[in-house]
C-alpha cells in the first residue's frame, strides 16, 4: 500500500538534521517511508491531502511511569518535603502503589493521552505490571519499550526527616535474571513495535554487584539500560557518602556509563547549586561515554527543581532526550517546558529554542534507542508521522511552525497519528477508546488508592492531611 501525505509543512530530515519542507510531500510504503519532497510523479494507491497542516516525525518519550501517573493527579502538586529537598520519592512515592488491574488502567489511560498529543514511541518504566503493558500498548498500536525495573533494595522514611534503606538479602540479582527472561520473551514482540530492555531502578537502591551484573547483561544482550540517577538531593549525598563520588561518576566506575545507558533525569550533577559541590567532571564523562539523558522538566519544575541547564548539557555534547514520567503524558507540554526552564536557569532568551527542545524529542530520543529509523521524516525510516493543524486559534498565524508547535500547540491540534503506518489517532480520537468512560475509571481507581494511604504513609496521615485542598470546603448557612 502507497499513500501519499501532501501537507502545508513538512518537518523532514536531511543532511544530519530537521528541515523545514513548504509545501511537501511524503509518500508512505507499507511501514515505511519511501519518499520525500516537493512533488510525487509516480504512482499511489491513496493520497491524503493536508493542506492546511504540519507533518511532523512522531514524537518519543524515552522516561515514562504510565502505569501510575495519572493516579496521583490533583493530590501530590504543591506539596513538598524540606527535610528532603523538596523530593517527592522519599515521603509520598510509597502511597502511589496500586493493583495490577489498576496499574494496567492508568496505563492505558496514559498511552491515550500520549497518542493525543502526538507520542509514537514511549519508554514505560515499571514493575508488576511489565507483561500486561505490553498488551496494552500492543492493543493501542504505540511503539512501546517496556523496561521492568528491579532493585536491590528501598528506601523509606520512618519520620518524614531521615531517609533510610532496607536491602533484601539476594541483593536483587533474580529480579535481574527476571528481568533478563523478560528482555528474551518480548523484545521484538508485534512485529517489532514492543520492546524490552534493562531498568535498574535507582543508582541508590542498586548495590554494585548488581549494577556491574547489569551492565554485563546489556553487553550480552545488546540491549539499553536505564537507571534513575541524579534525581535528588539525597541520592547524590547518599553515593557521594557510601563511595566518594559523584551519581555519574559511580556510574563510570562500575562499568554501565556507556552508549547504551539512559540516565533517567541527571539533573544533579557536579556544579548543581543544591548540591553545593564545585568543579567535577560529570558533563564530561557523560558526552565521552556517549550516554543519555532523559529530561523530564515537569515532574521537577512542578517541585521547583530545574536542570543547570539543559543548554549547558547540549554545549557540552550530551545527547539529551526528553521524557513525560507522570502526568500530563503530553510531549507539546514537556518541550514547552522545557525550553521555558532552560531560558530561566541560564537568564537568556536565546537559548533552549524551539529546534532543541523538538530535536530532543525526536532525534534525541532515537540516539538514545540507538534507532536511526524513528524521529525523522526520511527514505527508509518507519512510518511514525504526526499531522497537526495549523488552522486552529491556537496555531494560527504560522511563520515558524516548529515554535508554533513548541510554544502555542495544544493537544487539541494533533489531528492524525500513524505508527507503522497505520492510523493510531483519527481526527483527535483514539479508534475505539471512550474517553469518557476511561475518565470515570481512572477516577475510581484514585479514589481507591487515596482510600489507602493513611496505612501507607509514615505517620498515618489521611489524604487531606497530606494533600489539603487547595480551598476551604463550603459552609452550609
Amino acid at each position: 500500500m502507497r499513500t501519499l501525505i501532501r501537507a502545508r509543512w513538512v518537518v523532514a530530515f536531511q543532511d544530519g538534521g530537521h528541515r523545514l519542507l513548504e509545501h511537501g510531500e511524503v509518500l508512505v510504503e507499507d511501514d515505511r517511508i519511501a519518499w520525500v519532497g516537493r512533488r510525487w510523479d509516480g504512482p499511489c494507491d491513496r493520497t491524503l491531502e493536508a493542506p492546511e497542516r504540519l507533518l511532523i516525525p512522531g514524537l518519543i518519550t524515552v522516561h515514562s511511569h504510565a502505569a501510575n501517573s495519572p493516579l496521583t493527579k490533583s493530590f501530590l502538586e504543591d506539596r513538598g518535603n524540606p527535610f528532603h529537598y523538596m523530593s517527592g520519592l522519599y515521603e509520598y512515592l510509597t502511597l502511589t502503589d496500586t493493583t495490577v488491574e489498576d496499574a494496567l488502567l492508568a496505563a492505558r489511560f496514559s498511552f491515550v493521552e500520549m497518542l493525543r498529543s502526538g507520542i509514537t514511541t514511549v519508554v514505560e518504566l515499571g514493575r508488576l505490571t511489565a507483561d500486561g503493558v505490553v498488551e496494552v500498548a500492543a492493543a493501542l498500536g504505540i511503539r512501546a519499550y517496556v523496561v521492568p525495573m528491579y532493585r536491590s533494595g528501598r528506601w523509606y522514611t520512618p519520620d518524614g526527616r531521615r531517609v533510610l534503606y532496607e536491602w533484601s538479602p539476594d541483593g536483587g540479582i533474580p529480579a535481574l535474571e527476571q528481568a533478563v527472561a523478560f528482555v528474551t520473551k518480548h523484545d521484538g514482540a508485534h512485529g517489532g513495535r514492543v520492546r524490552a530492555f534493562l531498568g535498574p531502578a535507582q543508582i541508590d537502591t542498586c548495590t554494585p554487584e548488581l549494577l556491574r551484573r547489569t551492565a554485563a547483561e546489556a553487553a550480552r544482550l545488546d540491549v539499553r539500560v536505564q537507571i534513575h540517577a541524579g534525581q535528588a538531593v539525597v541520592e547524590f549525598q547518599e553515593i557521594a557518602r557510601r563511595h566518594g563520588l559523584t551519581p555519574v561518576e559511580y556510574l563510570h566506575e562500575v562499568g554501565l556509563l556507556n552508549e547504551r545507558l539512559i540516565v533517567g533525569h541527571c539533573l544533579y550533577i557536579a556544579g548543581h547549586s543544591q548540591v553545593v559541590f564545585p568543579g567535577g567532571r560529570d558533563l564530561e564523562l557523560l558526552a565521552a561515554s556517549g550516554a543519555h539523558v532523559a529530561h523530564c522538566p515537569w515532574v521537577f519544575g512542578r517541585r521547583g527543581v530545574t536542570m543547570q541547564s539543559y543548554p549547558r548539557y547540549l554545549k557540552a555534547g550530551v545527547n539529551v532526550a526528553l521524557g513525560t514520567d507522570t502526568f500530563p503524558q503530553d510531549m507539546l507540554h514537556e518541550m514547552r517546558v522545557a525550553a521555558t526552564l532552560g531560558k530561566v536557569a541560564d537568564g537568556d532568551a536565546r537559548v533552549a529554542t524551539a529546534r532543541d527542545v523538538f530535536t530532543s524529542a525526536t532525534l534525541g530520543g532515537a540516539r538514545a534507542l540507538g534507532r536511526d529509523d524513528l524521529g525523522r521524516i526520511a527514505p527508509g525510516a518507519r512510518a511514525d508521522l504526526v499531522l497537526v493543524r495549523l488552522d486552529s486559534l491556537g496555531m494560527a498565524p504560522v511563520r515558524d511552525p516548529i515554535r508554533n508547535l513548541v510554544y502555542s500547540a495544544t493537544r487539541e491540534d494533533v489531528e492524525t497519528v500513524l505508527v507503522d503506518g497505520r492510523v493510531v489517532l483519527e481526527r483527535g480520537r483514539v479508534p475505539g477508546v471512550d474517553e469518557v468512560r476511561l475518565a470515570r475509571d481512572v477516577q475510581a481507581a484514585a479514589e481507591r488508592l487515596w482510600a489507602q494511604t493513611r496505612a501507607r504513609d509514615w505517620a498515618g496521615r489521611s489524604p487531606d492531611e497530606i494533600s489539603p485542598p487547595s480551598c476551604p470546603a463550603w459552609r452550609d448557612a
